[in-house]
């Protein structure tokens, strides 16, 4: 039989052991997060490098799909992605619903010479209408820039990139559509005056049609005064429609500046 002291010292001994392996687990558990950590960050800096390697060639956005796919598992390239893509759909949104304001394509007021009192009337009403669906532009452009954002954020949100790349990837995404909205409205104001300037051609066309005669497939008026009013106009419409198509050349100006910015998001 062992003495009291012996059988004192077995609980101490077991208890001494119970505490070596808790410590050998807990530094065991440190290590392995320490290392989880570390290899967080390497897979961080690898999927950079990756990213700047796929990019540095492309210059022009519409690279971008063949860049991307040489990387498909490369989380920061698919966020580039979906930046490109965020882009893409706002804007062929905007075209589309800027289009879909006019009833049918207008023809120029210099192609109006041969135009019968009907015509003349049919194309009035078609800018009216334009007109007032220009109106109405505002609430459904906001309506689609919502959808898109909230697309945006949860596409992002999934492939787990990290609080802070995700923060810097939405405010990427706010910027891009300030920069979308502000030209769009730009395209739109050039629109409405379009419509606005072509409708004060057609008003005066339907007021002095039978009074007004066409020359070598000029519009000649009696009055000199009514002339003048008919080229103001004319050339008002003439100015909106090149803004217009200057605005377009602003349209391949900003994609450009955003290919910049997603390099930018790469580098953090």
């Amino acid at each position: 039989m062992g003495s009291f002291s012996d059988q004192a010292a077995k609980p101490r001994g077991r208890l001494l052991v119970v505490l070596l392996l808790l410590g050998l687990l807990a530094a065991v558990c440190f290590g392995a997060i320490y290392a989880a950590g570390d290899l967080s960050k390497l897979q961080t800096v690898v999927s950079a490098q990756e990213g700047l390697t796929a990019l540095r060639g492309v210059t022009d956005p519409g690279e971008l799909d063949q860049a991307i796919k040489q990387h498909p598992s490369n989380k920061l390239l698919r966020l580039v992605a979906l930046a490109n893509k965020d882009v893409n759909d706002i804007d062929a949104a905007a075209q589309k619903l800027l289009d879909e304001a006019a009833p049918r394509p207008f023809p120029k007021p210099s192609d109006l010479g041969a135009a019968s009192r009907d015509d003349l009337d049919a194309l009035l009403r078609d800018l009216k209408t334009a007109e007032a669906n220009v109106a109405t532009f505002a609430p459904r452009y906001d309506a689609l820039l919502k959808s898109a954002r909230d697309q945006a954020e949860n596409d992002a949100r999934s492939l787990n990139v990290g609080d802070e790349r995700f923060s810097s990837f939405m405010a990427m995404i706010d910027e891009q559509h300030a920069g979308w909205t502000a030209l769009t409205f730009k395209m739109l104001a050039a629109r409405a005056d379009y419509y606005n300037a072509f409708e004060k051609c057609m008003a005066l066309l339907v007021r002095e049609f039978g009074i007004y005669r066409v020359e070598d497939g000029q519009l000649v008026f009696p009055f000199q005064s009514t002339a003048n009013a008919y080229n103001r106009a004319a050339t008002a419409t003439s100015d909106a429609a090149k803004r217009g198509s200057e605005l377009d050349g602003e349209r391949a100006s900003l994609r450009q500046s955003e290919l910049i910015r997603w390099k930018a998001l790469v580098e953090r």
